[in-house]
């Protein structure tokens, strides 16, 4: 009961965060340029043809007006029209949403099991090859953009060698999507017991999911090995070793399981770069996901789109750090949930 009465309270604490993400993005996208009454009546459209076209998207009112209508239809769960696609918004997130979260979870999972052990490796045996190669992965992680290493994997794996399927999506256009049940290709070809589809989809993640698992592998390799060497010099670990206890006992069950919040902490503030990441990513790969509907909203100065891409990108945000909130009581129970 108190753990669910202090999710509340923490629920209500990120209600001003939303109100500011809301109001800030409405009015980002009013400043933004290009018109879109302009855009959406065309090259040729005369004067009056774009004033009719902004009178009938409610664009001529004043910006007073257009935030209380978007704040009403919020408040109803609407979050208007996308112009580019005729479909409601919450219906073009709902179906685009999981293919980013999908290849953001797959790309996080990926570079976790390769980091926290690289990680962990890298501050035992200080000082050698692996931790040279921890300090030299971790440093091309962060120095190569997302962007480069997705066209570079592309060149080697489906030019070069042929090894890859061409980046053109979550399937290939020989297959098609299992029935919907989680919205994740992966998980729903499973639950269809279609073995060639998932093998499929399998085939089309791991470009895009290498991508991203480099990019989040140098952040939690470097925590990972900068927390354990911390923990590892603490005085308890060496009362432990000195107790007879084996190194793995001592390395996992005493040292990293201290040196684990910090870790957590990173793993979430990856994968909210990894959403951002994401943008990028889907353009490179083609990726029916919420980065690349978000961006073509925004080359076409459609503002619903954007306003419920980041409006959604917010909660994920929040529900994320509760999340991570509630880990910690469960890492450490010396952890408690604040106020």
């Amino acid at each position: 009961m108190n753990l669910i009465l202090q999710i509340a309270k923490r629920i209500l604490s990120a209600i001003p965060s939303l109100i500011g993400v809301v109001i800030v993005t409405f009015l980002l996208t009013r400043v933004l340029p290009g018109d879109t009454a302009a855009y959406f009546a065309g090259p040729a459209a005369t004067p009056t043809a774009i004033e009719e076209v902004r009178k009938k998207l409610g664009l001529d009112k004043p910006l007073g007006a257009q935030f209380v209508a978007y704040v009403e239809a919020l408040a109803h769960g609407d979050l208007g029209n996308s112009l580019t696609t005729g479909q409601p918004v919450t219906q073009d997130l709902a179906a685009r949403l999981p293919a980013s979260a999908e290849l953001t979870l797959i790309g996080l999972i990926a570079s976790m099991l390769i980091s926290i052990p690289l990680g962990i490796l890298a501050a035992v045996k200080q000082g050698s090859l692996i931790d040279h190669a921890c300090r030299l992965i971790a440093t091309a992680g962060v120095s190569l953009p997302v962007f480069f290493t997705g066209l570079l994997l592309v060149y080697v794996f489906y030019y070069l060698l042929g090894w890859a399927p061409a980046p053109l999506g979550r399937l290939d256009v020989f297959y098609s999507p299992p029935p919907t049940v989680t919205g994740f290709y992966l998980i729903d070809s499973l639950l269809a017991g279609d073995l060639e589809t998932f093998r499929a989809t399998a085939a089309q993640l791991a470009l895009p999911a290498i991508t991203l698992g480099l990019f989040a592998l140098a952040p939690i390799a470097r925590i990972t090995r900068a927390s354990m060497l911390s923990v590892l010099a603490a005085d308890f670990i060496r009362t432990a070793r000195a107790s007879g206890l084996s190194a793995r006992t001592v390395i996992i069950t005493y040292a990293f399981r201290n040196a684990m919040l910090p870790v957590v902490t990173t793993l979430g503030m990856v994968f909210s770069f990894l959403l951002g990441a994401n943008v990028l990513v889907e353009k490179v790969f083609a990726w029916p996901g919420a980065g690349s509907y978000a961006v073509e909203a925004l080359i076409a100065s459609d503002y619903a789109p954007v306003q419920g891409f980041v409006l959604a990108m917010a909660v994920l945000y929040i529900l994320l750090n509760l999340l991570i909130d509630v880990a910690y009581g469960f890492i450490d129970p010396r952890v408690r949930l604040e106020g």
